[in-house]
């Protein structure tokens, strides 16, 4: 089932989806505050977001931070073979310094941003995943840094 016919059936999912993508409670409690302006209960959201993760809607509930503020980052780009695609794309999605990764047509296919504390970090970080992997990583670090607005109006 897709994502649009999936929220149709739920209408917890909008509000999850659309309202809290900017408006995150930084609260001791977020999830009993999002309920309570939902009018539903704690358990209800938590249940809610379960599944839009199991179905894959949504990948992760966390902060972005803009990664020279708190260390440093790079792009990465990985030209893996097909057979093996999943499976490094599991492996990397798993490292702690990455929180998503994508699968692109290019001869390059696997991209993901790496952040890590520091630059010795992040280079050991990028030299484990050769290692591992046994596949060059291409390192894009950012030269210039431009904002953009990463909320999705998913009600039009």
């Amino acid at each position: 089932m897709n994502g649009s016919a999936h929220r149709e059936l739920n209408p917890l999912f909008d509000p999850l989806l659309n309202d809290f993508q900017k408006d995150f409670p930084l609260t001791p409690t977020p999830f009993a505050d999002i309920a309570a302006d939902l009018g539903v209960t704690e358990e209800e959201i938590l249940v809610n977001l379960r599944e839009l993760n199991d179905t894959k809607i949504i990948s992760r509930i966390g902060p972005v931070f803009r990664p020279h503020r708190v260390g440093t980052s790079t792009l990465a780009a990985m030209a893996v073979p097909k057979a093996q695609l999943q499976e490094i794309a599991n492996y990397i999605s798993a490292l702690p310094e990455v929180n998503h990764n994508y699968e692109r047509e290019h001869r390059f296919n696997l991209w993901f941003v790496l952040t890590a504390s520091t630059e010795e970090h992040l280079e050991a970080v990028l030299t484990e995943i050769e290692q591992n992997t046994g596949i060059t990583v291409m390192s894009l670090p950012m030269l210039e840094s431009y904002h953009i607005d990463l909320g999705f109006d998913l009600k039009r």
